[in-house]
């Protein structure tokens, strides 16, 4: 597992460990090593679920690094950080599981300027070019304007299956570091525009321009994802 840094920022701790929890277990998982297809049955049972309702995947995903005390000089992540670094790990990796099941490629996959895994990008991802998918966009919509966590954590539920079927990975190391700063308390608005701007920032060259129909789309999700009022 990669080691977190006394320096980095709870977002930087959380994604480290997201990803370091997710990179064995996804390769254990498509070589057929029975433990990670075992841990995967187990995680995905928590997809959409608040963490203290699945006390069977207590120690599976080992969230210690976390509470580990900084060396000299550094800050260790206060009560409130813990929690929200906790949710936010428990919620990707279940997400995860879920989104891994049954595919034979990796589902979890770094994100570039060339290949963008963001949430909103994968999303658009599933539309036909030039082309939207309202029910899908209005998905990601309700994702955005969730209301806790367990919520959101259901409406990504329903977007991730319809990733699953369309073959289409996500960077789930970005994904936890936004669930982090989702709950923090002036984070929402904040997150709501990252995937709003990564759906609009997928769109192809020739439908890019602000005066065609599908880019006018791509604005009203940016406006719809930070409007809290929303349903």
């Amino acid at each position: 597992m990669t080691a977190l840094t006394t320096t980095a920022t709870p977002v930087q701790r959380v994604s480290t460990l997201t990803g370091g929890l997710i990179i064995p277990l996804q390769r254990g998982y498509l070589s057929d090593e029975s433990y990670a297809v075992a841990a995967l049955a187990r995680l995905r049972r928590g997809a959409g679920k608040d963490v203290s309702q699945m006390p069977d995947l207590w120690g599976l995903a080992e969230t210690g690094p976390l509470h580990d005390r900084p060396a000299e000089g550094g800050r260790p992540l206060s009560e409130g950080q813990l929690i929200r670094a906790e949710n936010a790990v428990h919620t990707a990796l279940t997400l995860w599981a879920l989104h891994q099941q049954s595919r034979g490629t990796a589902m979890h996959r770094p994100g570039s300027r060339t290949a963008p895994r963001a949430l909103g990008a994968a999303v658009r991802q599933m539309m036909p070019p030039g082309e939207i998918a309202e029910p899908i966009r209005k998905r990601l919509v309700r994702a955005g304007t969730a209301s806790g966590l367990t919520a959101l954590s259901q409406r990504l539920r329903e977007l991730i299956l319809l990733l699953r079927g369309a073959d289409i990975p996500l960077d789930y190391t970005l994904l936890a570091g936004q669930l982090y700063r989702w709950q923090e308390p002036t984070g929402r608005e904040a997150v709501r525009q990252m995937w709003g701007r990564s759906y609009h920032s997928y769109q192809t060259p020739e439908h890019a321009g602000a005066d065609t129909p599908a880019a006018a789309d791509n604005t009203d999700t940016i406006n719809d994802l930070t409007d809290k009022d929303a349903s």
